[in-house]
């Protein structure tokens, strides 16, 4: 099968068009014909920097999966040859990669594609969705009447975030940097906009919470201004934030008593913990797919398999707008 495969860890060029043989499902496993990837942060600083989390070389990268069963392992009984499945199963140290032809996954990360969705678009939701499926939902536990603040609202996980939590019933404000990201936030459903660059904390929380500070904070943008969130909190309130690898001043979550919570949605495929759950979250994006309450932003421009090293460059040159797919198979291209 058709790869592209990496033998160091570097620039976006270490990448290289490959053919190797094809997985079988193994024991819980099933294998996917790939319609469709994406490119997430994540993958970049994995093919950079080559951390613990890497896969062995040589390797595969690419956490999204989307695409149709092939074959299915022993015991597995929820899917079927030719179901339209997705998921976030791959790209890790220990599993085979999403940029490729096939992929052979455990079927519990896995869930049915969103009917409601394009190939293009199942594939930009699962490591996103995830991610802001568990800040938003499993860790915050966003409930109706709550006023969420979400950093980065156009970002890849912060757009999602955004209707995740209009769908728990929140009110969302959202930072921005510039009008056609305001515009984006304001599409995916937020019903305040902050331009981060022209006002300060203090201001845009006395302007839309009279100096109260907002219920749920979740910082989406994968910087390292903690402090930031936590003057955006009320006392007892709530801060997520997706990245934690940096060391930061606690204080003003001791004064205001937060609870801070830090999103690695990556843990579960790691440790082999609760991968099920991923499952079920997907399963119910898809719901929120259904009833127009869930759909990614997809940058406009197109990549296929063998453009996968200027995907990554385009994605580390900050010039994509909405996710950068990868189109694998026929039905992507076709769309």
């Amino acid at each position: 099968m058709h790869v592209q495969i990496i033998r160091e860890f570097g620039a976006p060029d270490v990448f290289e068009a490959a053919d190797i043989d094809k997985p079988s499902p193994g024991p819980g496993q099933i294998l996917v014909r790939q319609i469709a990837s994406s490119v997430n942060p994540v993958d970049t600083k994995l093919r950079a920097a080559g951390p613990p989390i890497a896969p062995e070389l040589p390797g595969v990268l690419g956490c999204d999966v989307a695409g149709t069963v092939e074959a299915v392992g022993q015991g597995v009984t929820r899917f079927q040859s030719g179901d339209a499945v997705y998921g976030c199963a791959g790209g890790l140290r220990g599993r085979g990669g999403a940029y490729g032809e096939f992929i052979a996954v455990d079927a519990e990360f896995m869930a049915f594609k969103p009917d409601t969705l394009s190939w293009r678009e199942t594939a930009a939701l699962p490591l996103v969705t995830i991610t802001a499926w568990e800040a938003m939902v499993d860790r915050c536990r966003v409930a109706p009447g709550d006023h969420v603040l979400i950093h980065g609202g156009a970002g890849g996980v912060g757009h999602i975030a955004i209707q995740i939590a209009k769908a728990q019933g929140a009110r969302v404000a959202a930072t921005i940097s510039s009008a056609a990201k305001a515009d984006i936030a304001t599409r995916m459903g937020a019903d305040e906009t902050i331009n981060y660059k022209e006002e300060s904390v203090t201001d845009y929380v006395e302007r839309l919470t009279a100096g109260r500070g907002f219920d749920v904070v979740f910082d989406a943008t994968g910087g390292s201004d903690i402090a930031t969130s936590f003057a955006g909190a009320r006392v007892n309130g709530q801060v997520a934030t997706i990245v934690s690898q940096y060391e930061a001043d606690l204080s003003p979550m001791h004064v205001k008593s937060l609870t801070l919570h830090t999103i690695f949605m990556l843990t579960s495929m790691l440790n082999g913990t609760h991968p099920q759950h991923h499952g079920e979250i997907l399963t119910k994006a898809a719901a929120l797919a259904a009833n127009d309450q869930l759909k990614p932003l997809l940058d406009d421009r197109r990549f296929n398999l063998d453009d996968i090293a200027a995907a990554h460059g385009h994605l580390e040159a900050g010039m994509a707008v909405g996710k950068i797919v990868i189109d694998i198979a026929d039905e992507a291209r076709q769309l």
